[in-house]
């Protein structure tokens, strides 16, 4: 990985942006499995702007990689102001480049925040009748009670 790129993924690391769950959602994903340990869920909120629909907010939650973290924090900034029809269009590329190009083994990692974007986009809308499901956390703490995967959590 170039150094510009290792420096722009510390950085968001560092200073994630739009971090946690989102209260009033209007629209939720969820992609990956406990068992592998990669999860990565999305929240997005719509407003209306000049007789547009577009994404107003989006947050993330994410057990993974520290790059599949820096995506998505660049990714739910790149977001804002998009149709659901634009976001969608988005690749997992598009979605990194805030970053730069990354290498052909953290391709994944953008493919994950994609998966994201487009489970949430493609989603029933939530309504307080409709809770999400379960967090993050909760998925991954059962599937560690299974004996499938260990949590560690980095407090740095």
């Amino acid at each position: 990985m170039g150094e510009d790129v290792e420096a722009k993924i510390e950085e968001a690391i560092r200073n994630p942006r739009n971090l946690g769950e989102m209260e009033n959602a209007d629209a939720i994903g969820t992609v990956g499995s406990p068992d592998c340990g990669d999860m990565l869920r999305m929240w997005i909120k719509f407003k209306e702007e000049n007789g547009r629909k577009v994404i107003d907010r989006a947050t993330f939650q994410s057990f993974g990689c520290q790059t599949a973290i820096a995506v998505a924090s660049v990714a739910t900034e790149l977001l804002k102001g998009k149709t659901a029809n634009e976001a969608q269009a988005l690749s997992g590329e598009q979605l990194a480049a805030p970053l730069g190009a990354l290498p052909p083994v953290k391709i994944h990692c953008a493919q994950l925040v994609e998966g994201a974007l487009r489970s949430a986009l493609a989603g029933e809308p939530q309504t307080a009748a409709a809770p999400a499901g379960p967090t993050l956390l909760s998925q991954m703490s059962e599937a560690q009670g299974a004996g499938k995967v260990k949590v560690v959590l980095n407090n740095k």
